[in-house]
């Protein structure tokens, strides 16, 4: 079992930044792929980024590159989202999830665990 915590969220302005974090605990992850997934009100959860852990490869949902960034501190066992020139659209719920794969996906289903969320409120 892996269980992951996320932290970081909150609210903030049009164009500000924030860095979420998700630490993982129990089972190692570094032959995992961790993603970033969100879910605005009324809306499909989808994919936003993800990242190989041991190779370090990353994709991401395209209207967020170049102002996302996800990233992972080995040392730390931990994975980011680091989010700059934030949008209202961006607002939303923001899950961590994890992957027993060598290889980045975006496909929610390919995911085995994930946490509990963390709410991100973009003010215009």
């Amino acid at each position: 079992q892996v269980q992951l915590v996320e932290s970081g969220g909150g609210l903030v302005q049009v164009g500000g930044s924030l860095r979420l974090s998700c630490a993982a605990s129990g089972r190692t992850v570094s032959s995992y792929s961790m993603g970033w997934f969100r879910q605005a009100p009324g809306k499909e959860r989808e994919f936003v980024a993800t990242i190989n852990w041991r190779t370090g490869n990353t994709y991401y949902l395209d209207s967020v590159k170049g102002r996302f960034t996800i990233s992972r501190d080995n040392a730390k066992n931990t994975v980011y989202l680091q989010m700059n020139s934030l949008k209202p659209e961006d607002t939303a719920v923001y899950y961590c999830a994890a992957a027993p794969r060598g290889t980045v996906i975006s496909c929610e289903s390919d995911y085995d665990y994930w946490g509990q969320g963390t709410q991100v409120t973009v003010a215009s």
